[in-house]
């Protein structure tokens, strides 16, 4: 099986009709999760023309994170990735169909699917360590910014008096999503990097944390000891 050849075909069709996508979900996200994953299943038996699949059609249906069917676009994703595969890839393996939809379904954080196979599992954490580190740090902002969403409250930024609404601030997303990845990794090497790029986010907020104060050379780790202590639960 030519990986290479699928590869090309995936972002040929891509580029003519996946166009509109934020900037969160284009085809660079598509092939940076290919890239990863493949890190991810190195030395493991795996099929790779399903993890090559889902990778590039994973978001292909994404709906903005204020939507109220949010939770449904990977199911939506897997759906209309069977479509496209059975219409515009005909010598595309049917039999391959029902891995890369589980693998597509699977890999939403909203949608509470849990991976049943290698190559779900393996998609799943290349997806979401894209969220972590610096990469998740820039898309946190470019998708807050474009839904009017404000970088954070200046009063209680890391909501110590208040609820977390990742809705009205984009820094709550951090909590209430992204420092809670590394606990729900599938693969060990998984979950290293997500720690790993989980403590550069920690970093990002004590340096938040000094400037907001006016200190703009130390950290205030006094106020990330919290999450901290939070992530180790």
């Amino acid at each position: 099986m030519d990986l290479q050849h699928w590869q090309r075909q995936f972002e040929t069709w891509l580029r003519r009709h996946h166009v509109d996508q934020d900037a969160a979900h284009d085809l660079f996200h598509f092939r940076r999760v290919w890239i990863t994953a493949q890190t991810l299943g190195d030395g493991v038996e795996v099929d790779w023309l399903v993890v090559l699949t889902a990778c590039y059609f994973h978001d292909l249906i994404s709906l903005p994170k204020n939507h109220p069917d949010r939770h449904r676009s990977s199911v939506l994703a897997a759906q209309e990735t069977c479509r496209v595969l059975t219409r515009d890839f005909p010598d595309f393996p049917v039999d391959r169909l029902p891995a890369v939809s589980h693998a597509i379904e699977a890999h939403s954080f909203s949608a509470k699917i849990t991976p049943e196979s290698i190559e779900a599992k393996i998609v799943q954490d290349a997806d979401r360590l894209e969220a972590l580190g610096a990469i998740g740090l820039a898309r946190v902002f470019a998708v807050s910014g474009s839904l009017g969403v404000a970088l954070f409250d200046a009063e209680d930024p890391f909501a110590q008096h208040r609820e977390l609404n990742d809705k009205q601030y984009a820094l709550d997303h951090f909590q209430t999503k992204l420092l809670t990845l590394p606990l729900t990794m599938q693969t060990e090497h998984g979950r290293h990097l997500a720690q790993h790029n989980a403590d550069f986010l920690l970093t990002y907020m004590a340096k938040l944390s000094a400037e907001l104060k006016g200190d703009y050379e130390m950290l205030d780790l006094a106020a990330i000891q919290p999450l901290n202590a939070r992530q180790q639960r």
